[in-house]
């Protein structure tokens, strides 16, 4: 039976249709079982839809700016800071990357130049990448949102590329998976994904065919809940049932193991927090 011991994408009250705080998430994490746990809320234009992209006001966003103030180690569990970045152009470029920062919290002018993408991710100790509102690749090639995906894979705080199999865009598989493995970056498997859909849907099937190439291709997965309420952290048993029906190696999961997942961070040459 595959083990799953963390939970690296999952949302709290900030991403706004999620319904827990860090704490009640993290309570629920120890309750699982889980070793590890990651919150990577909402980084995207589902957030603050009436914000212009001339400026952002900072003060939208301090829920990743303090992020540092949370335990390292909290009820046993080791906590990692992360956020889930929306993919918004066939340039791997993601939201808030052409954003510019002008001003503090406070009102006061800023004293560095700064996109928002830059001041969100200065905490975080990683970046999921994923495709919410797709339209930008509409009329897109496979090539295009391949390369697209590839763009994302080599942003340096980017570890994982979120749900890509029930994103609704289409890409080359083997390519985006062989790259990752190339730069020991994650390919998420995602639980909701799969427990929320027939077995025989497109998403199911397009979900096993990645996990199937992460397979061949030696690429190490992620294995995650992403829990919008503190009652589905840990939840994995779908995505799980669906690698463990493919004969998925345990050894390429990165998650299985608190120090399994830390040392994935190292190989994908980002900063290892001390616990």
């Amino acid at each position: 039976m595959l083990q799953n011991r963390c939970d690296v994408h999952t949302h709290t009250l900030f991403s706004r249709h999620a319904y827990s705080t860090v704490r009640e998430n993290v309570l629920a994490a120890r309750d699982a079982g889980l070793e590890l746990l990651g919150i990577t809320d909402h980084f995207s234009d589902m957030l603050f839809p009436g914000a212009g992209l001339e400026h952002a006001d900072m003060r939208d966003y301090q829920h990743f700016l303090n992020t540092t103030v949370w335990p390292r180690t909290w009820e046993g569990v080791r906590l990692l800071r992360g956020a889930e970045a929306d993919l918004r152009a066939l340039d791997g470029r993601l939201y808030g990357q052409d954003i510019p920062v002008t001003e503090e919290i406070t009102g006061a002018p800023v004293r560095k130049e700064a996109t928002l993408y830059d001041r969100v991710v200065a905490n975080c100790d990683y970046v999921i990448a994923s495709v919410h509102l797709r339209d930008f690749a509409h009329e897109a090639t496979v090539a295009q949102t391949t390369e697209m995906y590839v763009r994302a894979l080599s942003q340096p705080k980017v570890l994982v590329i979120g749900h890509a199999g029930r994103a609704g865009v289409p890409f080359d598989v083997r390519e985006v998976v062989g790259e990752a493995a190339r730069q020991n970056k994650l390919i998420e498997i995602n639980s909701h994904s799969l427990a929320a859909r027939r077995r025989e849907g497109r998403t199911w099937q397009s979900c096993r065919a990645i996990a199937e190439a992460c397979a061949e291709l030696g690429c190490q997965v992620a294995v995650s809940s992403d829990a919008h309420i503190c009652a589905e952290i840990g939840g994995v048993s779908a995505a799980l049932e669906m690698l463990e029906g493919i004969g998925f190696p345990q050894e390429l999961i990165a998650t299985r193991s608190a120090e399994a997942f830390l040392a994935a961070m190292e190989a994908a040459g980002l900063r290892v927090p001390t616990f």
